[in-house]
């Protein structure tokens, strides 16, 4: 029995991830099959570089071309200031929102809108499950969670981590396995 005090509407349980993986190039298409998504929002802090980097997680361009060769439609949407996002928007050749106001619904719907998508076939990618997977539970569109790249130093991070840890074990949030397909 889970607590009553953590978020649930129904037998929607808002910061549970649909999907939770290690890396954002660990993506593919059976998994996207399995959600039934052909858009996906993106994170850049953690999910794309670094939490404040400017490098590109490793095999993330070819990735990127991999996803849009199979037709999957990709922005980025982020809680960073544009002049943080667009060198990264840049780089892929993606387009972008700053400033994404997550865990609140109006990026998301801003971003589903930007490529002319629909949320029951959108998924947002990110690692933190007070922003990227409660939002996206808000503004209904799917969620993947991946393993953060690197651990944030600052007090703030360090706090909501340890949040995160009480929700993944209340959730029985684990790393997803293939064979689940």
């Amino acid at each position: 029995m889970r607590p009553p005090y953590f978020f649930e509407i129904g037998e929607i349980m808002l910061l549970k991830p649909h999907l939770k993986l290690n890396r954002i190039t660990d993506i593919n298409m059976r998994h996207l099959d399995y959600l039934g998504v052909d858009t996906l929002l993106l994170d850049v802090d953690n999910t794309l570089s670094t939490d404040h980097g400017t490098v590109l997680t490793k095999g993330l361009t070819e990735w990127i071309e991999r996803m849009k060769n199979d037709g999957i439609k990709l922005v980025i949407v982020s809680n960073a200031r544009k002049e943080r996002v667009r060198p990264f928007a840049e780089k892929l050749g993606l387009k972008f929102i700053g400033l994404g106001l997550k865990p609140l619904p109006f990026g998301y719907f801003r971003g589903v809108r930007y490529v002319s998508s629909k949320r029951r076939s959108t998924a947002i990618v990110g690692d933190q499950i007070f922003t990227d997977i409660l939002g996206g539970r808000l503004s209904g569109v799917k969620t993947i969670l991946l393993t953060p790249i690197k651990l944030e130093n600052k007090f703030s991070f360090k706090i909501r981590r340890k949040l995160e840890k009480l929700v993944f074990k209340i959730y029985k949030i684990k790393d997803f396995e293939e064979k689940n397909i």
